[in-house]
């Protein structure tokens, strides 16, 4: 199961702090089998002003639906919700 976030924030010094308390996740949220992340990086311009993204893979869709409620996870979206502009989260299987 992937899980793309794309992001865009109104103080762009917060998406370090926020891609490494999500790495951070991967010790506390049992499921997850990768994680990845970075900024915007292609000459396209197709990018609709979403400058972030992460990747995180689980292990089936059980383990992401425990990620979604995770205290953890909660107590991230919590702190850094209020420093991003938009947010689009899109799930598939592979």
């Amino acid at each position: 199961m992937n899980h793309i976030v794309l992001l865009s924030f109104k103080d762009s010094a917060k998406a370090a702090p926020l891609f490494a308390a999500l790495g951070e996740l991967r010790k506390k949220v049992p499921g997850i089998t990768s994680y990845s992340h970075g900024d915007y990086s292609s000459p396209e311009g197709l990018n609709r002003g979403y400058t972030h993204a992460f990747v995180y893979v689980f292990r089936d869709a059980a383990a992401r639906d425990g990620y979604l409620i995770h205290p953890d996870h909660e107590k991230l979206k919590d702190e850094f919700l209020p420093f991003v502009e938009q947010v689009v989260a899109f799930d598939f299987e592979s």
